[in-house]
C-alpha cells in the first residue's frame, strides 16, 4: 500500500484515463448571492479504476457526481471521457443515487428490463434482451428475487436493484452516490461484496462519493480526498495497493489513519485545512 502526497500524483496519463475532471468549479446562485461549492477539482481517473471521493457531509460529493454524470453543467473547467467532452446526459455514465427509483409496479426483472428495453430496442432482439437482463441480476445477486416486487424486497436489495438497472445500461463510468448510506451493516457487507465482484468480473470504471472511510478502504483503488466546503478542492489522494478481498487489517491503518485525520482538520478547520 503506498499513501500518496499529492492529488496530482498516480494520475493516469491521458492515454489510458477514462475519466477527466479538469480544474472544475461548480458555483449556484441562489436569491442573488453566488455560492461557491467546487474549485478547480483536478483528478484523472483510469480505465477500470474503482476512485472514492470521500469528504464531510455538504462539501459537494454530491455536485460531483452530478456534474460528472451530466446532470449539472461544471462552472468553469471541464469534464473528459476518453478526451471527449461531457456536456451532456449520455448512456456512457450512469448514476446510483442513495435511495434508486424503482416502478413499484414492476418486478424485479422488469425494473431492470425497463432500462434494457429503453436503450437496446432497436439494438439487441427481445430474447437478447432477456438474456441481458437475466445477466446483470446474476451479476447482482438478484436472479432468485427477479418475480419479486420493490415492496416485498429489503432495502439493500433495492439498492441492488438500482446498481443492476445502472449496469443494464452497459455504461463505460458508473457513479455511486453514497450507495451504502441508507443500509443496515448486513446489508452492507452483502453489497459490498457484491460490488467488489461485479467490478472485477467487468472491469468497470467507478466513482464512489461515500463519508465512510471503512466502505472506501474496502472497494477503492485510490481515495481522493475532498476539502470541506465552501469552494471545496481535492485536498490529497491516497493509492490503496491490498489485494482484494480485502479486511480492515493492519496493512490498512495507515491509510486508515491518514483518511481520518484528513477528516479530523477538515471538521476542525474547514477550508483552511
Amino acid at each position: 500500500m503506498s499513501v500518496e502526497t499529492s492529488a496530482a500524483q498516480r494520475q493516469p496519463g491521458a492515454s489510458e484515463a477514462s475519466l477527466h475532471f479538469e480544474h472544475v468549479g461548480k458555483s449556484f446562485a441562489r436569491r442573488g448571492v453566488t455560492h461557491e461549492v467546487l474549485r478547480d477539482v483536478h483528478l484523472s481517473i483510469g480505465e477500470g479504476e474503482f476512485v472514492a471521493i470521500i469528504g464531510r457531509a455538504g462539501c459537494g460529493k454530491s455536485t460531483l457526481l452530478n456534474v460528472a454524470g451530466g446532470l449539472t453543467p461544471a462552472s468553469t473547467g471541464a469534464v473528459r471521457l476518453e478526451r471527449g467532452p461531457l456536456d451532456a446526459l449520455s448512456s456512457d455514465r450512469a448514476v446510483v443515487t442513495q435511495k434508486p427509483v424503482l416502478l413499484p409496479w414492476l418486478t424485479v426483472y422488469g425494473n431492470v428490463r425497463r432500462a434494457v428495453d429503453t436503450l437496446f430496442a432497436s439494438a439487441m432482439s427481445k430474447s437478447d434482451r432477456h438474456a441481458w437482463t437475466m445477466r446483470t441480476l446474476a451479476l447482482m445477486g438478484l436472479a432468485e428475487a427477479k418475480d419479486k416486487r420493490p415492496l416485498e424486497i429489503s432495502s439493500g436489495m433495492k439498492q441492488a436493484v438500482g446498481i443492476a438497472g445502472a449496469l443494464a445500461m452497459r455504461p463505460k463510468i458508473l457513479l455511486l452516490d453514497e450507495p451504502f448510506g441508507g443500509l443496515d451493516a448486513e446489508a452492507r457487507a452483502h453489497l459490498r461484496t457484491v460490488l467488489n465482484e461485479m467490478h472485477g468480473e467487468l472491469g468497470l470504471t467507478i466513482l464512489m462519493a461515500t463519508h465512510a472511510i471503512d466502505e472506501a478502504l474496502r472497494l477503492a483503488d485510490r481515495i481522493a480526498m475532498l476539502t470541506s466546503g465552501p469552494a471545496a478542492r481535492i485536498g490529497d489522494v491516497i493509492a490503496i495497493a491490498a489485494a482484494r478481498p480485502r479486511r480492515l487489517d493492519p496493512a490498512l491503518l495507515d491509510a486508515r489513519a491518514a483518511l481520518t485525520a484528513f477528516l479530523s482538520r477538515q471538521q476542525l478547520f474547514g477550508e483552511a485545512a
